[in-house]
C-alpha cells in the first residue's frame, strides 16, 4: 500500500512539473510566429510624416505592397479641382490596392498659405477627400521632403507645380512620372494605374 501511495505521488509531482515546463516554453515560442510574416519595408517608404488632420506621425510603411500615387496639393491653384479626379481615382481602385498620398505645399505660387486646419476643411469638406493626407511640406529643391527628394532623383524630374504625380509599385519603386496637366483620370495615368495593379 506504502508502495502504491509513492508511486502515485511521484507520477503527479512528474506531472506538474512537465505541466510547468509546456507552460515556460510556450511564451518563449509566440515572439518567433508574430515576427514571422513581417514583410521588409522598401526603403522609399521607410520615413515618417505627421498626417494633415491631427499632425499624428504616420510611418509610409504601412502601405508596403500597394500601389501609390504620391500628389503635391494645393488649396487656391487652376488644378486644385483634381481633388475631385484623385479622390474618384482612389474610390475606384482602392479594394484592388491603390492608396492616393497628399502632400500639400506651398512651393508653387504660395497656393497653399494656409495652415493644417484651412487645409483639411478644404480636402475633406469641400472636396470629400477620404485618400490620406499629410502636413504641409516642401516638396522640391535642397529642403524637399525626403520621400519627395527620393521621387525626383529617381525620375529625374521634380515636380515643377502643384499637382505632380508620382507612381510608385508594390514593390516600393517608382514606375512613372506625370505633370501636372495630366489629369487624375487621363487614360494615360489609369493605364499605368491598372498595370501596376496587376502586377
Amino acid at each position: 500500500m506504502r508502495r502504491h501511495f509513492l508511486s502515485s505521488l511521484l507520477f503527479l509531482n512528474c506531472a506538474a512539473i512537465c505541466a510547468g515546463a509546456a507552460a515556460q516554453a510556450a511564451p518563449q515560442a509566440a515572439p518567433q510566429a508574430a515576427a514571422a510574416p513581417a514583410s521588409a519595408c522598401p526603403a522609399l517608404l521607410n520615413q515618417q510624416f505627421k498626417r494633415l488632420q491631427d499632425d499624428a506621425p504616420q510611418n509610409l510603411c504601412q502601405y508596403a505592397g500597394k500601389v501609390a500615387l504620391v500628389v503635391n496639393t494645393a488649396s487656391y491653384c487652376g488644378y486644385t479641382s483634381q481633388y475631385e479626379g484623385l479622390e474618384a481615382l482612389y474610390a475606384k481602385y482602392r479594394e484592388r490596392g491603390l492608396v492616393v498620398l497628399g502632400f500639400p505645399s506651398n512651393d508653387f505660387g504660395g497656393q497653399e498659405p494656409g495652415g493644417s486646419k484651412q487645409i483639411a476643411e478644404l480636402c475633406f469638406n469641400t472636396y470629400g477627400v477620404k485618400f490620406p493626407m499629410f502636413a504641409k511640406s516642401v516638396v522640391t529643391g535642397k529642403n524637399a521632403n525626403p520621400l519627395h527628394a527620393q521621387l525626383a532623383s529617381a525620375s529625374g524630374q521634380a515636380p515643377e507645380w502643384n499637382f505632380h504625380k508620382y507612381l510608385v509599385g508594390r514593390d516600393g519603386k517608382l514606375v512613372a512620372s506625370f505633370p501636372s496637366r495630366v489629369t487624375p483620370l487621363d487614360g494615360k495615368l489609369v493605364a499605368a494605374v491598372e498595370k501596376a495593379l496587376a502586377r
